[in-house]
């Protein structure tokens, strides 16, 4: 259902969290196992991406304050670290 509506070039919003973003992620931008460690999605921060005919990422950007997104990406970034 979701392929057919972007096939259809319509605006698609879906909603994820956490491992499950970053696997799409991952598929959308052909990103391989080793780049994706080092790929900091900031929590709760919308993110659009455009898609092309083969539904793979041709861009993406988060919806936001660029200085509060950074912030966030850090934050994720080091989590975990003491």
């Amino acid at each position: 259902m979701i392929k057919k509506d972007i096939l259809a070039n319509k605006s698609v919003l879906i909603v994820v969290h956490g491992n499950s973003l970053r696997a799409l992620f991952k598929y959308l931008n052909d990103i391989s196992d080793e780049a994706i460690i080092n790929v900091n999605i900031p929590t709760g921060v919308p993110l659009v991406m455009e898609l092309n005919e083969n539904l793979k990422a041709v861009s993406h950007r988060y919806l936001g304050d660029p200085e509060e997104i950074q912030a966030k990406m850090d934050a994720v970034k080091n989590q975990g670290k003491k």
